[in-house]
């Protein structure tokens, strides 16, 4: 999505980034809910790169997640992927899920997809709009950016008559929330041009 955009303009924006303060993860409504799940990826681990597969420059398939710790009194579970990095106002969002199991659980790879065969899988609108896992693909030249995974237990089953984006998973949320986990991954691109595809 950000990847087409010239090295030239990546490096002039380097320093144009949401930050940590930004996520939905650390927004004052979820301030005071437990971080007491564990969240972990067989394919990279918290603060390392993910792998070029799982970017717009490889397969651009979803990572698998598991996570562990979900409290007995959750209904459901809400995973929502942001990159903390974009050089937009707000982190730009690669996945919703939600409605999954309130209980400790695993997405394999490829899993955020509307035809990944997983049954329990809802899905949101992501910043492209689309109902899909948007691959990490930042501007080159802007440096290494931050993928927060990011999972929420919450006490009541999040119901949406359309696929929601942020400001709606955000809404149906608030007072919800009942424990919360994060995974960060990093990927970047040097200022080299890109090949065209």
């Amino acid at each position: 999505m950000l990847g087409r955009l010239p090295a030239g303009i990546g490096h002039a924006l380097r320093d144009v980034r949401p930050g940590l303060s930004k996520l939905m993860y650390f927004s004052p409504e979820f301030a005071g809910v437990p971080e007491s799940i564990a969240v972990l990826s067989p394919a990279f681990e918290d603060g390392w790169s993910i792998p070029e597969r799982y970017t717009s420059d490889g397969e651009g398939i979803s990572p698998p997640l598991v996570w562990s710790g979900v409290p007995e009194a959750a209904s459901s579970m809400v995973l929502l992927v942001e990159d903390i990095d974009s050089p937009t106002p707000r982190p730009l969002v690669h996945a919703i899920v939600w409605n999954l199991p309130g209980a400790d659980g695993v997405l394999p790879d490829g899993a955020i997809s509307a035809d990944s065969g997983v049954d329990e899988l809802v899905l949101g609108r992501n910043s492209g709009l689309k109902a899909a896992w948007l691959p990490p693909d930042p501007p080159p030249g802007h440096g290494t950016h931050r993928y927060a995974f990011q999972l929420f237990a919450l006490d009541t089953p999040a119901g949406f008559k359309r696929k929601p984006g942020r400001a709606a998973l955000l809404k149906a949320m608030r007072g919800n929330a009942i424990a919360k986990g994060c995974l960060i991954g990093t990927y970047g691109r040097s200022a080299r041009v890109r090949k065209p595809s």
